[in-house]
C-alpha cells in the first residue's frame, strides 16, 4: 500500500474510532436523548448529500431497507448502547458484525463456510461474550446487547447491499440519511421528551458533535474507505482496519477512563484473531490497476 493511502486509512480509523468517544460525550455529558442525535445527524447527512438522491437506485424497497438497516439499526442502536456502555467495549462488539455478515451470507446468499473461517466465528463471539459479561451481575451488560443488535442490523444490511445494483458512495448516503432520518425522528418524537431544549442547553458543543458524526465519520469516512476498497485487495483493506476497536479503546482509556483489565484484554484479543481468520483468504493485498 502506497504511504498516502495508509495514512488515509489510518485517518478514517482514526476518525471511526473517535466517533465512539465523540457520541458518548454527546450522549451522557450533554445529556443528548439517542434517537434525536441519530435523527439530526441522518438529517444533516441527508442535506449534505441531496444532490445525488435522485435517481433512486434499484430495487427501490432493497435500498431503502439497507438505508434503514445500516443507518437506524447501525448507528441508532449503538446510540442507545454507549448510554450504559463504554466506548472501549462497543468497539470491540461491533466487531462481531463480521462473523454475523459470514452467516448470513450463508442464509441468504447460499455462500459456504471453510473449517478456518468457522473456527474464525466461533472465536469471535466467544471473545465478545468475555468482553459483554458483566461479572459482579453474572449477567449480559444491558448496553451492549444494543450494540450486539446494531451488530446484526449492519450485517443483515451489508448482505442486501450485495443485492443491490451498482451505486455511487454519496448516492448511498443520502439513501442512508432518508431511510434513517425520518423513521428516527418519529421515534424520538414518541418515546423521547425535550430533545430540543437539551440540544439548545448545550449549545455549540451539540452542534460540533452531531456534525463530526455527520460529516467526519459518514461522509469522508465512509467515501474515503469505499476509495481504498476500490483500489486495494479486501484482505488487506479487512485486516488494517482492524486498528478501528485497537484505538477505540486507547482512545477511551486514555480520554474518558474505561476499564480495561485481563477479561477485557483476554476477550479482546480472540475477538480480532476470530474477525482475521473470517477475513484473511489467500492472496496478497496489491494495488489495483
Amino acid at each position: 500500500m502506497l504511504p498516502r493511502d495508509f495514512a488515509i486509512l489510518v485517518f478514517v480509523c482514526l476518525t471511526w474510532a473517535s466517533n465512539f468517544i465523540i457520541s458518548k460525550i454527546a450522549l451522557t455529558e450533554l445529556h443528548t436523548p439517542p434517537l434525536f442525535f441519530s435523527a439530526v445527524r441522518f438529517g444533516l447527512v441527508l442535506l449534505a448529500t441531496l444532490p445525488w438522491l435522485l435517481p433512486m437506485p434499484r430495487p427501490r424497497w432493497r435500498m431503502l431497507a439497507v438505508g434503514l438497516l445500516m443507518g437506524a439499526g447501525g448507528f441508532g442502536l449503538v446510540s442507545i448502547g454507549l448510554l450504559t456502555a463504554s466506548p472501549s467495549s462497543a468497539a470491540v462488539v461491533t466487531q462481531l458484525g463480521v462473523p454475523i455478515t459470514a452467516l448470513l451470507s450463508v442464509v441468504m446468499l447460499g455462500e459456504r463456510i471453510s473449517w478456518r473461517r468457522g473456527i474464525g466465528i466461533a472465536l469471535a463471539f466467544s471473545g465478545a461474550m468475555a468482553v459483554m459479561w458483566n461479572p459482579s451481575g453474572l449477567s449480559l451488560s444491558y448496553g451492549l446487547i444494543f450494540v450486539l443488535l446494531s451488530a446484526f442490523a449492519s450485517a443483515l444490511g451489508i448482505v442486501l447491499v450485495k443485492q443491490l445494483g451498482s451505486v455511487q458512495p454519496f448516492q448511498f448516503q443520502a439513501w442512508v440519511g432518508l431511510a434513517s432520518a425520518v423513521p428516527l425522528g418519529i421515534a424520538s418524537a414518541m418515546l423521547e421528551t425535550g430533545q430540543v431544549r437539551l440540544a439548545l442547553e448545550a449549545g455549540w458543543w451539540f452542534v460540533a458533535t452531531v456534525v463530526y458524526a455527520a460529516l467526519a465519520v459518514s461522509l469522508a469516512g465512509h467515501s474515503l474507505f469505499f476509495r481504498l476498497v476500490q483500489k486495494y485487495e479486501a484482505n488487506l483493506i479487512s485486516t488494517l482496519t482492524l486498528m478501528c476497536p485497537l484505538m477505540a479503546i486507547g482512545l477511551g482509556v486514555v480520554l474518558l477512563g474505561d476499564r480495561f483489565d485481563g477479561r477485557m484484554a483476554a476477550g479482546t484479543a480472540v475477538v480480532l484473531v476470530g474477525v482475521l481468520m473470517i477475513v484473511i483468504t489467500p492472496g496478497r493485498g496489491k494495488s489495483r490497476p
